[in-house]
């Protein structure tokens, strides 16, 4: 199949003061056919718009689109709705119209009658041809936007959630008229939903925040299957699982903090880590933790889990006791879920992944202790959420670096500790493995009565919800 090079070079694009899209480099070349993902807002309809010619280019090139660029989506079809109530607005006789048939529109730019006439039978449009366009249920004004563009003659046709509204039969319909298309006409799809995704496509682009961040070959399996977690994690309507009411914490005074630091400092002979620092946790209260290497984040974070020693020469309070007054430091670990790049390298049990996640119910590394049939609904409650079900069985030490993270963050949370601490989460992680630990961050942070504390070096993995930040 042959088709346009379209090339998107370091472009940005204003939709007027409503969006904006930055810094998107692009190449669709011919053959290949494109799906758009990721989640509401993200800028997927945005980034489709532009191919049609909208936006306004603050900087960077655009180059290749071809003349016929056909689009069908909700902004177009809100177009046409507020043209023919303009048509009213105009009337000088203050006579409100019927409004413009659908004949008329499907007619309007159409450069394949015949093709229109059998569109128009197929999807059952036949007795509403006399009828106004705007008077049309949503379903039936989609079909009318799916006519108009492939009668069109387009050397390139963008399709904005095109299954949305239509019934069953229109549908099965649609996916096979437009794998028999996609052998001769170029397209590109935007879908919130991945497994309506056809299969005709050969590449995805995932969009976030108005930036195009990952670009994925649907051949190359374990990207593709990257990429399908990650819009799992960040689409999907599944909560965070509940705990185990057979385990229960003792109580926490509510009208206290979890943690607090005051005046504390940290040295080393002549080396001062940091001093008189104060810092205060409350409950539902994340925080971000950031600073440079050697700016004291793990030090900080040894103080408030009981494992550095000089956590007994400052004060500091957790979870109700003040440090060196006696308390264990069992007593304080059990309110914390735990995860850092050293627990991982220690963590080198052969044992399932659904087993590393019911360990988290006993703070242990590996499972020695039978679990219950509620521990084990859990952890395949979680296994869902990760998007791993499949995996359950399969041994942990076999996984990726970055399904281990996921896995031992969800270890962690098993047990719905009130301080759920990750030290550099995302540390030795790829771009695409980086973005899934964020995205179970941030369904955490969202779905959950669990305190994060989240450290790393970079604040620009700034996370929605974590609103608190600590700069070291």
């Amino acid at each position: 199949m042959t088709g346009p090079h379209i090339t998107l070079d370091d472009l940005s694009v204003d939709f007027d003061g409503r969006f904006q899209l930055h810094d998107v480099t692009w190449a669709i070349a011919p053959g290949e056919q494109w799906l758009i993902t990721g989640a509401n807002g993200s800028g997927k309809s945005a980034l489709a718009a532009v191919l049609a010619g909208e936006g306004d280019i603050t900087s960077g090139t655009l180059s290749g689109l071809p003349d016929g660029v056909a689009l069908v989506s909700y902004e177009r079809q809100a177009e046409l709705i507020a043209a023919e109530l303009r048509k009213d607005d105009a009337d000088i006789l203050d006579v409100i119209s019927d409004g413009t048939p659908v004949a008329e529109v499907i007619a309007d730019g159409c450069l394949d009658e015949q093709l229109a006439e059998e569109l128009v039978d197929t999807l059952g449009l036949r007795p509403l041809m006399d009828r106004a366009f705007r008077k049309l249920s949503t379903g039936e004004t989609r079909k009318v936007m799916l006519i108009r563009a492939l009668t069109s003659g387009p050397d390139l046709l963008v399709l904005d959630e095109p299954f949305d509204g239509l019934d069953h039969d229109s549908l099965l319909w649609l996916r096979g008229y437009l794998t028999d298309r996609a052998k001769t006409l170029p397209m590109v799809m935007v879908l919130n939903r991945f497994d309506e995704c056809p299969d005709f496509i050969t590449h995805m682009a995932y969009v976030e925040d108005g930036r195009l961040l990952h670009q994925v070959d649907r051949a190359d399996e374990r990207a593709f299957g990257e990429l399908h977690q990650l819009l799992h994690l960040k689409t999907s309507d599944l909560e965070v699982p509940a705990g185990d009411p057979a385990i229960e914490l003792p109580a926490l005074n509510p009208d206290e903090p979890l943690v607090q630091i005051k005046r504390a400092t940290v040295r080393y002979t002549d080396n001062v880590v940091f001093e008189n620092l104060d810092w205060t946790i409350e409950a539902n209260q994340h925080w971000q933790v950031s600073g440079p290497n050697g700016s004291g984040k793990t030090c900080l974070l040894s103080l408030i889990t009981g494992d550095h020693p000089q956590c007994y020469v400052n004060d500091i309070t957790v979870f109700g006791f003040q440090r060196g007054t006696g308390e264990s430091i069992w007593q304080i670990k059990q309110y914390i879920g735990y995860v850092s790049t050293a627990l991982q390298w220690e963590y080198r049990v052969g044992t399932s992944l659904r087993n590393v996640i019911i360990s988290g119910f006993y703070d242990s590394i590996g499972l020695y202790t039978r679990s219950t049939d509620t521990q084990k609904a859990i952890a395949d409650d979680w296994l869902a959420l990760l998007g791993m079900t499949d995996r359950a069985d399969e041994p942990f030490n076999a996984m990726s670096f970055g399904e281990q993270r996921l896995a031992l963050i969800a270890r962690a949370m098993v047990k719905h500790p009130p301080l759920l601490i990750l030290d550099e989460p995302c540390l030795g992680l790829d771009d695409m493995n980086r973005q899934l630990v964020l995205a179970l961050i941030e369904r955490i942070c969202a779905g959950s009565t669990t305190t994060v504390l989240y450290v790393n070096h970079r604040t620009q993995d700034h996370i929605p919800g974590i609103d608190q930040h600590l700069a070291l």
